[in-house]
């Protein structure tokens, strides 16, 4: 009996240190589980990737430059060319003029902005074109952004706000941040749309030479007879 009652209790015993072990075993199971695996710096999101931006040129101001090669083109071709596009229907509405070698007219950027489906125009961004011409080749950039809010006049029309422009290099206060932002954006893919149409304006194949413009005669009434 002595040794039956030993035994139940050996038995006893171990099952408690059984039952002990396996209930630390549950509590360490359950810490592993519930232990988030990444810390709170590895679960934030990658930030987005910011969009396209136009570069700052060497006074710091905002500038898009690119170079066009057209192989077979003269110079006085190319130019011919460029005057024919900017007085079409289809380019935009710059009037050039020749400085120092270099062709330079100013123009406007149309800036809309789109809520509940609808898009309007938000405001223009006026800049400053130069062209300038070799053989075989030509250059431009748009530089001098200044951007001019729009608002609605007594007709319903979207007008300037202002004549005086604000340079897209000012930074602004933190309230409108983000709306600069998208104007600078915007201002990004309209000259990118400006830079496309006129490199497709420029493909002609033969050079647009203007006709010379005809004499006009000189009549003089003087000592006519009549």
């Amino acid at each position: 009996m002595k040794l039956a009652a030993i035994g139940v209790l050996s038995f006893v015993g171990m099952t408690g240190v059984f039952a002990q072990e396996l209930k630390e075993k549950q509590k360490s199971d359950q810490k592993e589980i519930y232990t988030p695996k990444n810390t709170k710096k590895e679960q934030l999101a990658a930030p987005a990737k910011t969009k396209e931006e136009l570069p700052l040129d060497d006074r710091g101001k905002y500038i898009y430059y690119e170079v066009v090669i057209r192989k077979g083109k003269t110079k006085e071709e190319l130019i011919q060319l460029a005057k024919a596009y900017f007085k079409s229907d289809s380019g935009p509405k710059v009037n050039l003029l020749e400085k120092d070698s270099l062709y330079t007219g100013k123009g406007k950027l149309i800036i809309n902005k789109t809520a509940f489906v609808l898009t309007r125009p938000s405001g223009e961004v006026r800049y400053q074109l130069y062209l300038d011409f070799k053989e075989g080749k030509y250059r431009f950039w748009l530089t001098d952004f200044n951007f001019i809010r729009y608002q609605r006049d007594r007709y319903g029309n979207f007008v300037p706000a202002t004549s005086i422009g604000l340079p897209l290099e000012r930074k602004p206060g933190k309230l409108n941040a983000s709306e600069w932002t998208a104007y600078l954006r915007a201002t990004t893919k309209e000259a990118q749309e400006f830079a496309a149409q006129l490199k497709q304006g420029m493909l002609a194949d033969t050079a647009i030479i203007q006709p010379a413009a005809k004499e006009i005669p000189v009549q003089s009434t003087k000592n006519q007879k009549w």
